[in-house]
């Protein structure tokens, strides 16, 4: 079987920007001063710190590692366009000479705090399986039986109670009955009756009977 190998353009494209980049990073480093293995040392440590700082922010989004992400793509960034002709090669000033030799001090501090920044990596707690409730216990209840009914027994019939004399209504009590009276019709459009009298005033029956004989 036959594997068919297919170029990636994306990779390629990644591949030649950063073949540029190193070489830009490499001369600006010669031309500070940086010989030798020194010089090809920098690309190495600009490009890395860039790497390294956008791994962290995938795992962990920080204020450290967007700080750092921004200081290694100043340097490098700012590296390939002092190629471009801005700056004399063969004479740099001494701001860029600074730079390039505080550099690794930099690198190194930084790749020492995104190295050892704590990163939460917990994995969420896995939900705890439902339960079946228990099955409630039957309580048996014993009943007694149910006493047979016992005979009636002909209740003997009330004699008519003599007709009460109406009671005397003082004549402060028949004003405040009046505006009762006068306050349901206008919310019932009904006049007061006895029962409603005597539930709105605490009136004995008798009272309020005389009270509604009067009103009406």
């Amino acid at each position: 079987m036959k594997l068919s190998i297919r170029p990636d353009a994306v990779l390629v494209q990644a591949v030649i920007a950063g073949a540029l980049s190193f070489a830009h990073l490499h001369d600006l480093a010669q031309a500070a001063g940086q010989t030798g293995w020194k010089a090809w040392a920098y690309p190495v440590s600009v490009d890395l710190l860039l790497v390294a700082a956008w791994r962290r922010l995938r795992a962990q989004r920080s204020r450290l590692a967007w700080c750092w992400f921004v200081v290694a793509l100043v340097a490098s960034l700012g590296a390939n366009i002092a190629t471009a002709g801005f700056l004399d090669m063969n004479h740099p000033p001494a701001l860029l000479r600074l730079g390039v030799a505080g550099w690794p001090a930099l690198a190194f501090l930084g790749g020492t705090l995104l190295a050892h920044q704590h990163t939460d990596h917990t994995p969420d707690p896995a939900p705890a399986p439902e339960q079946e409730p228990a099955p409630r216990p039957v309580v048996a209840v014993d009943r007694p039986e149910t006493p047979e009914p016992a005979p009636e027994i002909a209740e003997p019939e009330p004699v008519p109670a003599l007709p009460k004399a109406a009671p005397g209504v003082p004549p402060a009590l028949i004003d405040h009955a009046r505006k009762v009276a006068t306050d349901h019709r206008a919310r019932t459009g009904a006049d007061i009756d006895a029962a409603t009298l005597r539930a709105r005033l605490g009136l004995p029956e008798d009272l309020a009977l005389a009270i509604v004989a009067q009103l009406t």
